[in-house]
């Protein structure tokens, strides 16, 4: 079982950036009006925040990170790895991290990588960058993570289209002798990769002729091959059975009670499937926030975009004992529980 602990590494801050256009589900012309109300009401979200086309991913994790650096007063020259977690990269090659790299100014001696991962990105890219910074000899790192998920839905697809935002986040780390660090719990399944896919683009299924063509799914669902398609009850199974498994595993390793945990942050994948982990978790409405009203589902950005829109003041200003569970895309899903005291939290960056 993938189960540890990484000790000695602090996260010393989080900021966000969305991009300034906002698509009001309410405006839409997908469905009547007392459809999307109906829509609005399952999935939480009233309106979400969408790139333009020539804006990516990399963007908007670069806004971010420019503002988390400059309110941690950090030297960029002292910043010794950058991990970057998207599934919306800006090139199938070279690795982003590369870029972002040359980007923020960081050194030519940094370490750094590209996760290619979705839903549970956060927590995924949380463990590798804990991990390289564990033994004191990397001090300090950013884990740049975010998508741009708009370019991969279809806007014809009505199931999907009001689902989706964009947004791109920076976390900071710090290599801290005294920290208790991180304890994770990971996982995944394979045998479920075709619940959310884009079918082709990649070199199992490359770019062909047939693969801009727009085919019609389903009454209202428009979509060609490199849009993604979602498998919307398996999903639900998959997250509402995983997502508790995995908080309770984290819970009984570290030997903490659920009302002992200040907030629990979970994947923003919908109101109605995200209602239903916290009622089987029986965890107080008070503990879970939601970022999903005014952002939408941001893949991989949900934790730490849900961190700064919904506790900042919280963050800036308290010591604070939280849990983060990413579930989704690969089919993968994994906890960490962290512990911040006064971390420096941003307002949201728009860009």
């Amino acid at each position: 079982m993938a189960i540890f602990s990484v000790s000695r590494v602090e996260l010393k801050g989080v900021a966000a950036c969305v991009p300034p256009f906002i698509d009001e589900n309410r405006e839409s012309a997908l469905m009547p009006l007392d459809e999307m109300e109906k829509l609005i009401e399952s999935i939480g979200v009233e309106r979400k925040h969408i790139v333009d086309k020539n804006t990516c991913t990399s963007d908007l994790c670069c806004k971010a990170a420019e503002e988390l650096i400059g309110r941690l007063d950090w030297k960029k020259e002292e910043i010794d790895c950058l991990v970057f977690v998207s599934q919306t990269p800006d090139y199938i090659l070279p690795a982003t991290s590369c870029l972002l790299q040359e980007r923020l100014g960081l050194s030519k001696e940094c370490y750094t990588l590209d996760v290619s991962l979705g839903c549970s990105g956060w927590v995924y890219g949380l463990s590798v960058i804990s991990g390289l910074l564990a033994n004191g000899e990397m001090k300090k790192g950013l884990l740049l993570v975010g998508d741009t998920t708009s370019k991969t839905t279809s806007p014809e697809d009505k199931s999907s289209w009001p689902l989706f935002g964009d947004a791109g986040t920076a976390t900071a780390l710090e290599y801290k002798e005294e920290s208790k660090g991180f304890t994770f719990h990971m996982a995944a399944d394979g045998s479920g990769w075709e619940a959310i896919v884009v079918p082709d683009g990649g070199y199992r299924n490359p770019y062909s002729e047939d693969t801009l063509r727009m085919e019609q799914h389903s009454e209202g669902v428009v979509m060609n091959r490199l849009h993604c398609r979602l498998d919307g009850m398996t999903v639900f199974s998959f997250a509402i059975s995983k997502a508790p498994k995995s908080v309770k595993t984290l819970l009984e390793k570290l030997k903490m009670d659920r009302e002992q945990i200040d907030f629990y942050l979970f994947h923003q994948a919908n109101f109605f499937l995200n209602e239903t982990i916290r009622k089987k978790l029986k965890l107080n409405e008070g503990q879970v926030p939601y970022s999903l009203k005014n952002f939408g589902n941001t893949s991989c950005a949900t934790i730490p975009l849900t961190m700064v829109s919904e506790l900042r003041s919280k963050l800036e200003a308290e010591k604070l004992k939280m849990i983060g569970c990413g579930f989704g895309v690969g089919l993968s899903w994994g906890s960490v529980y962290f512990e911040t005291n006064e971390i420096v939290c941003p307002e949201l960056v728009i860009y």
